[in-house]
């Protein structure tokens, strides 16, 4: 047949073969495996494991312990430093907002009370022993500079603090709605102006428990009871909850270290999104999962506000900046699964409706539901229309524009999140001691 197939018909099955071979020619790759994908998004967001920690010396960590859950720090002798963040609840207290002195019953069970909400979610305390932290508290208050570190408490800071997360343990004790309280006892009588005075007063009471001076002795060798300073207690704390509360067996943690099946397929799908296109690590970024940096990221203005304030207006309180109204520390993520509920006031109760509120704050803030929120809050939340434009005149702005998720994005997404708990965390009741050396009840009732 001269001239090959031309002016001839083809065979219907020769045709469809030349069809079938056009389509692959011009078909899309084949999707790229995740794993390779992801490797490059974690370089550019500098995604490590944590270093591990080097072990502290024991007999501090004992002294530690015993000073976090004595209720002997405070000035009615009815909360401690474990009563906002309890082992048992995963170092918080599944609280909105903590309720400080006068309050009754742990956890999420707590009553008022005598007490009142405080400003802020406890935050956790999962790798505040982490070397590479420079700021602590939501907004900032407590910061390792260049110069040293800065605090509240300005001069009157005691000399001898081992680093930030120790500086961080001093604020609740002179915090009146924390831990200091009202009323007449030598606490709570001091003046506001005298921090080293409350300082004074609890190291006063330490010294006539006995016990406390076997403790400071074996912690400090050569120190007597009546030379233990408030930066010795305050270093005991830090490094007990350095040595406790420490992860580093999440499943992410073990993929980056090598393990490529440690993800299962919809966490790593998450990943992918986390680093790539939901932008999640570009605050949530490092081996701590936080640029340590201030962000308004459009947040519902709930609770009692600031002393003096009217609204929690975030890192502004810190700095007197207008730009920083409503700006709050990125929070680390490792073990968020187990610290609901979210944000600087706990106005989200779970990680999915923390991702929603990503596709498009602005949205979300105006429309938000009050439903889910404590009863007793409610009265609390500003979401008119003033509060919400003031809110929304320093929305980061990365933030204007929305983030596009479908719904299997955020289910993606949250599956990642939850391959950041390490399995250790979720029961810590070993950390809690049987008694405490003043006698007082360990645990709240």
């Amino acid at each position: 047949m001269s001239g090959g197939w031309r002016g001839t018909r083809v065979p219907h099955a020769l045709a469809l073969l030349i069809v079938l071979a056009g389509c692959q020619a011009t078909a899309p790759p084949e999707p790229a495996d995740p794993r390779s994908v992801l490797g490059p998004l974690l370089s550019r967001a500098d995604a490590r494991p944590l270093d591990p920690l080097a072990s502290g010396s024991p007999p501090l960590i004992r002294l530690g312990q015993a000073l976090f859950f004595d209720k002997i720090l405070s000035g009615n002798r009815d909360i401690g430093c474990s009563t906002c963040h309890n082992p048992v609840y995963h170092t918080s207290d599944f609280l909105m907002l903590s309720i400080g002195t006068g309050g009754h019953r742990p956890g999420g069970s707590r009553e008022l009370g005598t007490g009142a909400f405080t400003s802020r979610e406890a935050t956790d305390l999962f790798d505040r022993g982490q070397p590479g932290w420079r700021v602590l508290m939501w907004d900032g208050r407590v910061a390792s500079t260049a110069s040293g570190l800065t605090t509240p408490f300005g001069a009157a800071l005691p000399p001898g603090l081992s680093g930030p997360l120790a500086a961080q343990a001093l604020l609740p004790l002179v915090a009146r709605v924390e831990m200091r309280g009202r009323g007449s006892d030598e606490l709570a009588t001091i003046p506001d102006s005298a921090p080293h005075a409350v300082f004074d007063a609890i190291l006063a009471r330490l010294r006539t428990i006995p016990g406390y001076d076997t403790l400071f002795a074996a912690a400090y060798p050569g120190t007597s009871p009546g030379s233990i300073t408030i930066a010795q207690m305050a270093n005991a704390i830090a490094a007990f909850i350095a040595d406790r509360w420490s992860t580093g067996e999440t499943a992410f943690d073990r993929y980056l270290r090598g393990d490529t099946a440690a993800l299962n397929d919809q966490a790593l799908r998450g990943a992918v999104l986390f680093f790539g296109r939901a932008r999640c690590s570009e605050c949530h970024r490092g081996p701590l999962l936080s640029d340590q940096d201030f962000h308004n990221t459009g947040i519902p203005v709930l609770g009692p506000g600031l002393p003096d304030v009217s609204a929690d207006v975030g890192r502004a309180a810190v700095t007197g900046l207008p730009d920083d109204r409503f700006r709050f520390r990125t929070p680390p993520l490792r073990n968020v699964d187990l610290t609901a509920p979210y944000m600087h006031n706990g106005s989200y109760r779970t990680l999915e409706d923390v991702i929603r509120h990503y596709r498009d704050p602005g949205e979300s803030l105006a429309r938000f539901d009050p439903t889910p929120l404590d009863p007793r809050l409610i009265p609390t939340l500003r979401i008119d229309p003033a509060t919400v434009a003031e809110v929304l005149a320093t929305l980061d702005p990365r933030l204007r524009v929305g983030i596009r998720l479908s719904d299997q994005d955020v289910l993606d997404l949250a599956a990642f999140l939850r391959a950041l708990t390490d399995p250790a965390s979720g029961i810590l009741l070993d950390d809690v001691p049987d008694n405490v050396p003043s006698g007082l009840p360990v645990l709240d009732h």
